[in-house]
């Protein structure tokens, strides 16, 4: 797989069938590795080893509605509270963050109310922080820590 921009993390492999899986710690499972998977899983640990997220406010591939249509997030941080923090829309390193790869994640946010959005396709990462009043986004330099947050 592709030497993605962050930080390097240990993983568990596994081939079955000539198919490679990672373990996903959150889902607790080993999953077929695609690329966009990659990043995911790079993503997760991203946001755990480095930014101090606790496990178990981490929510991976569960499925929404946006306008009467099935969708699924890739990575979701809760705050303590239940409220959602963060969502993380992933795509393959060769997907190209555009336009249209902000818009998709702003409808998911118009169901999931987060503060935080974050667009990355493993080799470019977008932060934003969500200004509900104006109804737009910010661009941020970087998430910000759990730590931070709760003091």
């Amino acid at each position: 797989m592709q030497t993605l921009n962050f930080p390097k993390f240990s993983f568990r492999f596994k081939n079955s069938e000539n198919k490679i899986s990672i373990f996903d710690c959150i889902r607790k499972k080993f999953v077929i590795l695609q690329p966009e998977e990659w990043v995911r899983q790079h993503c997760v640990q991203y946001l755990i080893h480095n930014k101090g997220y606790p496990i178990s406010l981490i929510n991976v591939e569960k499925e929404l509605i946006v306008n009467s249509l099935k969708k699924r997030y890739d990575i979701v941080i809760y705050n303590p509270n239940g409220s959602i923090h963060l969502i993380v829309e992933c795509k393959a390193p060769k997907i190209v963050i555009n336009q249209d790869t902000f818009d998709q994640i702003a409808r998911y946010n118009l169901e999931l109310n987060a503060t935080y959005l974050m667009v990355t396709n493993g080799l470019n990462h977008y932060y934003c922080q969500m200004d509900f009043e104006k109804e737009r986004y910010n661009f941020l330099k970087e998430i910000p820590s759990f730590i931070k947050e709760v003091r």
